[in-house]
Order: structure tokens, then sequence, then C-alpha cells
């Protein structure tokens, strides 16, 4: 799979997986995120591996990665967009928007037929990229188990 980045102001937003810093990552979902708290750093590495990962680096410190989000994806047909986070001292400045911005913009993202995501709390950032619920929610099935990662 091909590189994509795109500039915005004052950030890059990359899919080059050598960029992720994977420890930081990891000590956010782990340790701060709703989500994935107690996640292994194993676990983490291994859905990098096998996602479109997306990256968010200012200009001035090309190697802190600021935001981040990947897609778990077949590349042809479905998506499910997951571990969307802004570094909290970097919350509050649009960089969700601009992630997102960047998400939507790249060429597997506009062929997809099915493109979905889970948020408790941010249901109208994702409106604004064109999310709404479930057109049939009463044909979606899931098997959740949120305190895998603490057994």
């Amino acid at each position: 799979m091909d590189i994509f980045e795109t500039t915005l102001p004052g950030h890059v937003v990359s899919t080059d997986v050598s960029r992720i810093q994977i420890d930081d990552l990891h000590d956010f979902l782990d340790q701060h995120s709703t989500w994935a708290r107690g996640i292994p750093r194993e676990t983490v590495g291994r859905a990098i591996a096998h996602s479109l990962n997306f990256g968010m680096y200012e200009d001035d410190d090309a190697a802190r990665m600021v935001a981040f989000c990947r897609i778990v994806t077949d590349y042809a047909t479905f998506g499910n967009l997951v571990d969307v986070f802004v570094a909290p001292d970097r919350r509050g400045r649009g960089l969700s928007k601009l992630l997102m911005s960047a998400v939507m913009a790249h060429p597997i993202v506009s062929g997809l037929r099915r493109f979905t995501l889970a948020t408790n709390d941010a249901h109208s950032l994702y409106a604004k990229y064109g999310f709404t619920p479930l057109n049939s929610p009463e044909t979606f099935m899931e098997i959740y188990r949120p305190g895998i990662y603490r057994t």
C-alpha cells in the first residue's frame, strides 16, 4: 500500500507506519482511553500491522504524534474507524477535524461501500463527515467484550 500524506495547517497526516510511536499509542490506549484500558502492547502492534493507520504530526516536531486513528478494512468494500484520539495537551484546537478531513480524503475511503464507527460522545463531529446512525440497525449484530483486556 502506498503511503498517503497530506499537509494541513501546522501539521502533516501520514499513513506511514514507520512514523507511529507505538509506545505512545499504547500508553494512550492503555491508560487514557475509555475503550481499550489494559490493552497489551503486543495487541496494539498487531492492530497497527493489520490496519490503515493515520498519524498526525506537528510541522515543528515531526517526530511527535499528536493525533491518531486507524481503519480496520479490506481495502475494497468495508472499513471501521477505530482508536481515534488527540493528545490531551493538543485538544480543543480542531485537530480532530483536521484528522477526519485527511481520513476522508484518502482514496481507499472514498471507494468503501460501508464505513462505520462507534462513538459515545462525538456524534456531531462525525456527522460533519457524512456519518449517520445505522441505516438498518436491526441487521447488525455483535459480540462485545468490553473488559477483555482486564482478564
